[in-house]
């Protein structure tokens, strides 16, 4: 299988942000897991299940991309998976810090884990999940910012054509 890392996340939805993050990583990686959080502590707007349906659409049979769910912590479902590795997409400052305090505690949890953090590509750098769904509750036009999948759910979810 060669060196996998994990992507995790709560993809509430997947952004092209994301996909370009995941494909990126796929250069550099031999697979690619994205492991999507069940987290009864945050109030997602989908669903676990259609957050997965969600991205298994978008990556569409390609062999190198697993998709999972997984709750608890991340360290532990890292070293289930055999790998030591976690990939972290930041846009701006404002995710380094947070992120900077994860990748800490998850080494001081486990020494043997690493996190790479990778930049987004600079379409990307105003584009959240939070964002989208913000603009798309309201009518506005996400198409392009999201794969075609998360556009037709935000779509029903929000009631309009």
């Amino acid at each position: 299988m060669g060196k996998m890392v994990i992507y995790p996340g709560s993809f509430d939805p997947i952004t092209n942000g994301h996909i370009s993050i995941l494909r990126r990583t796929l250069t550099i990686f031999d697979s690619v897991t994205v492991a999507v959080a069940e987290n009864p502590m945050k109030n997602t707007f989908f669903s676990l299940e259609e957050r997965v349906e969600m991205i298994r659409e978008s990556v569409k049979n390609d062999r190198k991309v697993y998709i999972e769910s997984f709750h608890g912590l991340l360290v532990d479902y890292v070293e289930r998976k055999s790998t030591n590795v976690i990939i972290r997409g930041m846009r701006a400052l404002s995710d380094f810090e947070y992120e900077f305090q994860m990748s800490l505690m998850n080494r001081k949890l486990n020494k043997n884990i690493q996190t790479i953090f990778m930049m987004t590509d600079y379409q990307w750098f105003y584009t959240s999940s939070t964002i989208i769904k913000e603009a798309a509750r309201y009518g506005g036009m996400i198409r392009g910012l999201v794969p075609d999948i998360v556009c037709r759910k935000l779509k029903e979810k929000f009631g309009y054509q």
